[in-house]
């Protein structure tokens, strides 16, 4: 669950135990071969993903806003063969031209208006090289994922080295429309937590396709889940993988 908190480095650290690998990185992996490619990681974290599209052999480049995620990143092993950039999408301006751009962790509903996203797109669509791919994931408006972000189906325990035990939940604070925001609660110990808020937008295939169109997007495929199956209405996200419109 992509959260604006972190920012912080403390924070920062939590992400990765709290979000082990799972089957989107392998949809990622498959999607990008194993002929070497040039890829965008937007919105790239802890940089998990652009380092094992590294060690296949890709040329990467791991872009995000938050420079503590980028910090955890340009530590791991083999950081230092990824081009890392501090930017987020709409800002965004590289002379490389990639076959391949990726939005992981539902990044894609941080941009909540019409006006974000499509600055979002159009600049991504920029940067895609004649015949390249882009490739987002939205969860799906009509499933209401966001029912279950409580404490009680939430509260989990995780060890973060460096750090130790620490306790993590979500809970709804507002549900507007299609913004839907939600607390993060992070407890480090006894006296010592931090409370974050993020605002994410869920959208219907219908509005993804309208976005892509107007940033000049063809989409090519819709998958409803990460393994591979086709999107229906109840599907629980809406995968679009898109190509430059003529």
């Amino acid at each position: 669950m992509p959260c604006a908190s972190y920012t912080d480095p403390r924070l920062a650290a939590v992400y990765d135990p709290l979000n082990p690998p799972d089957i989107e990185d392998d949809f990622h992996l498959a999607l990008a071969g194993d002929n070497p490619r040039t890829i965008l990681d937007m919105g790239c974290g802890t940089g998990r993903l652009a380092s094992a599209l590294a060690a296949r052999g890709h040329r990467v480049a791991g872009v995000d806003p938050a420079p503590a995620m980028l910090d955890i990143a340009q530590r791991r092993p083999g950081g230092d063969r990824i081009t890392w950039v501090l930017s987020g999408a709409a800002e965004l301006s590289l002379d490389a031209r990639f076959d391949l751009i990726v939005m992981t962790g539902h990044v894609f509903q941080v941009f909540l208006d019409d006006d974000d996203i499509r600055a979002a797109l159009s600049t991504l669509r920029r940067h895609l090289a004649t015949d390249g791919r882009i490739t987002f994931a939205t969860r799906n408006r009509a499933v209401e994922a966001w029912k279950s972000w409580v404490p009680e189906a939430t509260r989990e325990r995780i060890e973060v080295p460096g750090i130790g035990i620490v306790e993590v939940h979500y809970d709804i604070r507002s549900v507007e429309g299609a913004l839907v925001t939600f607390e993060t609660h992070f407890c480090f110990g006894p006296g010592d937590s931090a409370v974050t808020a993020s605002t994410l937008r869920f959208m219907t295939q219908d509005e993804v396709a309208h976005a892509l169109g107007e940033s000049g997007l063809d989409p090519v495929t819709w998958y409803g889940d990460w393994d591979g199956s086709p999107f229906h209405v109840d599907s629980p996200e809406i995968i679009v993988i898109a190509r430059k419109g003529l």
